[in-house]
């Protein structure tokens, strides 16, 4: 049987969280965007804008897409990947829901960013 060995730290609830919403928490220094996709499953990534350093928070999520507010940099909310630019991608975290916490492990994850 394997153990799960990440610490995970409580950041919400979903009763906090409702599908559509995000949130920005801060975790061991980590500046985390936590997102309520409409698939209902929370997702969390980097909360920076891999682009110019905006905090995505500042944006807008349509319970899909999250788009950063400077520059319109937009990220598939289920998965991180970049849409525009498609070459883009922001840092997942490890996320686990324990009732109706939900939970982040930072553990091994940097942001990443553009060459640009």
């Amino acid at each position: 049987m394997h153990k799960d060995t990440k610490n995970f730290q409580t950041v919400s609830t979903l009763d906090e969280l409702w599908e559509g919403d995000m949130a920005e928490v801060v975790v061991d220094s980590h500046v985390i965007v936590l997102v309520r996709p409409r698939s209902g499953t929370p997702r969390a990534f980097q909360g920076i804008c891999p682009h110019q350093d905006i905090p995505l928070v500042e944006g807008n999520f349509d319970g899909r897409v999250l788009m950063c507010r400077a520059h319109q940099w937009t990220f598939d909310a289920n998965t991180g990947r970049g849409i525009n630019p498609s070459g883009s991608r922001l840092a997942e975290y490890a996320i686990r829901v324990d009732g109706d916490d939900i939970l982040i492990a930072v553990e091994g994850v940097e942001p990443l960013f553009a060459n640009c």
